[in-house]
């Protein structure tokens, strides 16, 4: 009988497979028997967390039906009951150790309860937790300032919000009462909240109640898979030209775009595209938003805001999800002559700049900087989609894989020429890939994108365990 030694990122026996404990020598030695199944192996990790002796997942489920809001949907088919977590990895009720690729939407950036960010979420807690933005703090002083460092030219004044929707409606209202106009410029399939007026911008039906949303005009998507121009980003730039000219009375208060579409499958604008649009739109009066909501804070690795990578400058950038690594926090930043527009009436936001909140936030610029979090979101996040299209190679039903850093979309389809949507295909290979420790994301208008956007400090061998887990889960198909 043969024997090998078989790396700890990749196999080990389906009989080891559903041991909880989460320490494991860095590498086996197997038998190997003809035909003998081997599935992928999880990467050491040291770390086991308390026991746990709360609710099971089925009570919670019980719960959330009878009390919660019934819009309320959760991935798979036997819902996980996440009690634990720990940089780029999660834990259930039973101790099981998850890697998660999804990171709570983008929102989880430098990790599962980092120590740096909890102890100053702890610290400010323990001396103040709220003050409102009436008294001074220096928490919400110096994260603005250590923010607005982060933007090009004249974009240093910081606004604090709750969330993404909230950044984006700020951000539009601010636009129209600059302007004095109403017409707002969005892209079909791009997502930018579900408040009154991000609805109106948002162009996906799923996100959108049949209630009165206007002053939008919804323009071609230039989206380099399924578009009709690929990746020619001045023919999609016509649209708005057009738009402008035949929908407006030739002004505008505002384009809102997302540099890379999350909701909307990680599709990534066409090269090109927002420097021709900004052109148009400063032609025609309007600002130039940024919703870095999801892209933002290094996520795409080459630079720290998505907008950096088309050469452009916008007029406002809004953030969420990464700016607090979880905590609820979002931001808009603007210029000195834009925000005044705020200041002819009491604009207020109750905890926009909440001290625990903006501390978070501090401690989250901290450790991109002080770990080399960017860098590694290049570095791993290149990897990764070098790994995905070896699979795209071998897989017919990957139609494409695309995206920037850790922030990456793997598009199913079951006719590559068609580009015909595997949407039951993509459910079961996420189910599969939960059973076998990976968790990932799910988007894209037909709901057949993978959105892989894990904490920035996912490694290597992490990518090679969620690559291998899919590579065995489509072989399997």
């Amino acid at each position: 009988m043969m024997r090998r030694i078989i790396p700890s990122a990749f196999w080990v026996k389906p009989s080891s497979f559903h041991r909880t404990s989460t320490a494991f020598q860095s590498t086996l030695t197997e038998p190997i028997h003809e035909n003998e199944p081997f599935l992928p192996k999880m990467p050491r990790f040291d770390y086991t967390p308390p026991p746990y002796s709360g609710p099971s997942a089925e009570q919670i489920l019980k719960k959330r039906k009878q009390y919660l809001n019934p819009a309320i949907f959760h991935f798979f088919k036997n819902p996980l009951n996440l009690v634990d977590g720990k940089m780029q990895y999660l834990f259930d009720e039973k101790g099981r150790r998850y890697l998660d690729a999804f990171g709570g939407i983008a929102t989880v950036c430098v990790g599962h309860c980092h120590p740096h960010v909890v102890d100053a979420i702890v610290n400010q807690t323990k001396s103040l937790q709220h003050s409102t933005i009436l008294y001074l703090n220096p928490a919400i002083a110096d994260f603005a300032e250590a923010l607005a460092a982060k933007f090009p030219g004249e974009l240093k004044v910081v606004f604090f919000t709750n969330s993404g929707t909230e950044a984006n409606e700020l951000a539009l209202l601010m636009a129209r009462l600059y302007t004095g106009c109403h017409d707002v410029i969005s892209i079909r399939n791009g997502y930018h909240g579900n408040a009154a007026g991000t609805m109106g911008a948002t162009a996906q039906s799923s996100y959108k109640f049949n209630v009165v949303q206007t002053g939008v005009h919804h323009v071609q998507n230039p989206d380099q898979y399924r578009g009709v121009f690929g990746s020619d980003g001045l023919k999609y730039a016509k649209d708005v030209d057009e738009a402008i000219t035949y929908g407006t009375s030739g002004h505008v208060a505002a384009f809102i775009a997302e540099a890379i579409q999350g909701v909307g499958g990680v599709m990534e604008l066409a090269p090109g595209y927002l420097e021709a649009v900004y052109g148009f739109i400063r032609k025609a009066g309007g600002l130039c938003i940024a919703d870095e909501v999801q892209s933002g804070f290094a996520r795409t690795g080459n630079h720290f805001w998505g907008f950096e990578a088309h050469g452009v400058v916008p007029d406002i950038v809004t953030m969420a999800k990464g700016i607090g690594n979880g905590i609820p926090l979002g931001a808009v930043v603007t210029t000195p002559e834009i925000a005044k527009v705020l200041a002819y009436r009491s604009y207020f936001n109750t905890f926009g700049g909440n001290p625990v909140c903006t501390a978070a936030g501090l401690a989250v610029l901290q450790v991109i900087e002080k770990e080399n979090l960017q860098q590694n979101a290049l570095n791993v996040g290149s990897y990764l989609q070098h790994r995905l299209s070896s699979l795209k190679d071998k897989y017919e039903i990957i139609g494409d894989v695309r995206g920037r850093g850790l922030m990456l979309g793997v598009e199913l389809v079951t006719d590559r020429q068609l580009k015909t949507p595997a949407k039951v295909e993509t459910l079961h290979v996420m189910e599969k890939m939960k059973e076998m420790g990976v968790l990932i994301g799910k988007g894209g208008f037909f709901g057949n994108v993978f959105r892989i956007t894990p904490p920035l400090c996912f490694t290597k061998e992490d990518a090679d365990f969620l690559v291998d887990v899919m590579d065995y889960t489509l072989s399997k198909m």
